[in-house]
């Protein structure tokens, strides 16, 4: 599997801590050519550091965007373009949960800003390195919150109604109907796409959204995994010849699953694509 990596090019959104993190540095560790984007210069000049010490690769370099600026996330696919020929791995990784309802720069609701609509767009915006790539994958990590979610076409933004589970499990049901949307497009291609559900992940987005209050600690602790585990699925799409040319799928603890019966609604999938573009166009080159 290194050895089928070491010249791979691979970019990892949200890869200062948690899951990203970790998938950058097994991805590194394999040889692969690392780039990390974070929104803290410093935290991610960093996390750079940490894997290039970890595993011995010099080939770990940095983008700086805040993935809930769609002007950002464009700016950073320029700057991608301007420095690589190509793209044989995206991992869309960084993502977020709020309690109450906050609003991007652009005035999306948060989750579906930095969620979905950063995904949408930076996967666009980087086709053409993907087209330029042998046998490309893109990896969308999503989630099982998808699972008892709709896409509430009337009130997207929780203008009328937000309820954080709601509107974070609207975004990743999203995720998955936007990678199986991008899948049938990329059909006759070369290119790939999943999805995948990290599991329940101990990190500080999970702390952050105050499902660790001390009364439920004890019960969630015990469900939750370690970064190095959630990582795994999202390592495996990235890397594995196990997968090479399977698109349109969900996968959990390394194996692909079926997502919600709704997930596979393609008139639905293609409102929302269409939606999608319309919300990002002014973004778009």
């Amino acid at each position: 599997m290194e050895q089928m990596i070491k010249d791979k090019t691979i970019l990892i959104t949200g890869a200062t801590q948690g899951i990203g993190f970790e998938s950058a540095k097994e991805l590194a560790a394999k040889g692969a050519t690392i780039i990390m984007s974070g929104r803290d210069k410093k935290r991610t000049e960093q996390a750079v550091e940490a894997v290039k010490k970890a595993t011995g690769n010099d080939n770990v370099s940095y983008l700086i965007a805040d993935f809930s600026s769609l002007a950002q996330v464009r700016s950073l696919a320029d700057e991608f373009k301007k420095s690589h020929k190509k793209l044989d791995v995206l991992l869309n990784n960084a993502g977020g949960m709020t309690k109450e309802r906050i609003l991007t720069k652009d005035g999306f609701e948060m989750c579906w800003g930095l969620n979905h609509l950063s995904y949408f767009l930076l996967t666009n915006e980087l086709m053409p390195l993907l087209e330029q790539a042998k046998k490309a994958r893109i990896v969308n990590v999503a989630s099982m919150a998808h699972a008892r979610s709709f896409i509430d076409f009337d009130d997207l933004q929780g203008e009328k109604k937000y309820e954080m589970w709601k509107n974070y499990g609207q975004s990743k049901l999203a995720n998955v109907m936007f990678t199986y949307a991008l899948a049938r497009r990329l059909k006759d291609s070369d290119i790939t796409a999943n999805c995948v559900h990290p599991g329940v992940v101990g990190t500080g987005f999970i702390a952050n959204i105050g499902i660790l209050e001390k009364f439920f600690a004890p019960l969630v602790k015990l469900v939750l995994i370690s970064p190095a585990k959630g990582a795994k699925t999202s390592i495996y799409l990235a890397s594995s010849p196990e997968v090479a040319g399977i698109s349109g799928k969900y996968f959990a603890k390394s194996k692909e699953k079926r997502s919600s019966d709704l997930s596979y609604d393609e008139a639905v999938q293609e409102q929302l694509w269409e939606i999608s573009t319309e919300q990002v166009k002014e973004f778009q080159s």
